[in-house]
């Protein structure tokens, strides 16, 4: 019913850790301020494990390996200004909307610097936030979960002077790979801003799944379906913009076309498929490739993959079938952006009736 912000400046330990983790967001004082269920003298004697509370719950600790809280202060007087910060997007309760804010940041401007933000080498990295930055109202971004899963970035801004959601894959980090800790840092955003009516601006440049025992063993599966059922229940105004890679389930997982999301852009230098070039080549002219004398094979893949990426690696068949509503020019991103969110100003959407939904947990 209304927002929920704990503030940790001291010691929280035992049942009391729980008052705060069913609340939205957790801040903690660095240094000063320490979460845990079981303290070090209890672990020494069970586990014989020696920590320090710092190393076992500190702000540094449930910011960057646990992902228990959102936010870390330098002292208790920052603290409270970051908490008044974050108050300013959110509204009072979820039947009203989030607070408008003047600006003086036009909806029309153009930053040409985007065009030129995305590498030529697919694999090479940039920094997500420029594109966040450069959109935003004055340039500003309130990001939260900043230390935790850095391959995925989520936080607050404004648009036209209006609260929004980002959510984005950071390709300076893991290639801006989905993983469990990603995934669930994401769906926990989605699900807060759904409650809130803030609108939902998604920056997708997503390469898959990380794969490996490690990710499967812990349950990457259950963990990457609580993102995509976050954004196919979220009813609020959900726009996504695709900077470059869309690959795969993890391109459907990022708010697409097929989960309900209203408006779906995608810059020229866009890939969607079911993967890359090379993964996809190996995979369907295996046979033809292996059928080719040992000489020429090699250049025969070479051949494929520049095919496949002609054919695919670009955001125009994704454009005639329909996932994404136009391929636009990344300078106007932000005047597209709102344009899109002032066509939804008014939407009303709701889920089918039931007691609540089953999030896989």
């Amino acid at each position: 019913m209304i927002p929920q912000i704990s503030a940790i400046m001291g010691p929280c330990a035992g049942g009391a850790v729980y008052s705060p983790a069913i609340t939205d967001f957790i801040f903690m004082t660095r240094e000063t301020s320490y979460m845990f269920v079981t303290g070090p003298d209890v672990i020494k004697t069970v586990t014989h494990e020696e920590v320090t509370k710092q190393e076992l719950g500190g702000a540094m600790t449930h910011n960057e390996k646990s992902g228990v809280a959102h936010f870390v202060a330098p002292d208790d007087a920052d603290c409270l200004a970051m908490i008044r910060e974050l108050l300013s997007f959110l509204p009072a309760n979820n039947l009203e909307d989030p607070p408008r804010k003047a600006t003086s940041d036009p909806a029309t401007r153009r930053d040409e610097s985007l065009n030129a933000l995305v590498p030529d080498q697919a694999q090479k990295p940039y920094d997500i936030k420029d594109v966040i930055h450069s959109v935003a109202d004055d340039g500003y971004f309130f990001e939260v979960h900043e230390h935790f899963a850095k391959n995925m970035v989520v936080g607050f801004a404004r648009l036209a002077g209006r609260p929004v959601g980002m959510v984005a894959n950071q390709p300076a980090y893991l290639a801006g790979v989905l993983d469990i800790n990603a995934s669930v840092k994401g769906a926990r955003f989605v699900r807060f801003c759904d409650a809130f009516n803030i609108p939902l601006i998604t920056f997708e440049d997503v390469p898959g799944f990380l794969p490996g025992t490690q990710q499967e063993f812990g349950g990457i599966i259950k963990h990457g379906a609580k993102l995509l059922f976050a954004f196919a229940e979220a009813t609020v105004p959900k726009i996504t913009v695709i900077t470059r890679k869309a690959y795969g389930g993890a391109y459907c997982v990022m708010a697409s076309k097929h989960i309900r999301t209203d408006a779906n852009f995608a810059w020229p230098t866009a890939e969607v498929a079911v993967m890359g070039p090379e993964g996809a080549v190996n995979i369907v002219y295996k046979r033809e490739i292996d059928k080719a004398p040992e000489s020429e094979r090699e250049e025969l893949r070479n051949e494929k993959i520049e095919e496949f990426r002609e054919r695919f690696a670009n955001p125009f068949v994704a454009a005639e079938r329909g996932y994404v509503d136009a391929v636009i020019e990344p300078a106007e991103t932000r005047t597209r952006i709102i344009t899109a969110l002032r066509a939804l100003e008014n939407k009303k959407d709701t889920n089918p009736r039931k007691k609540h939904g089953n999030i896989p947990l």
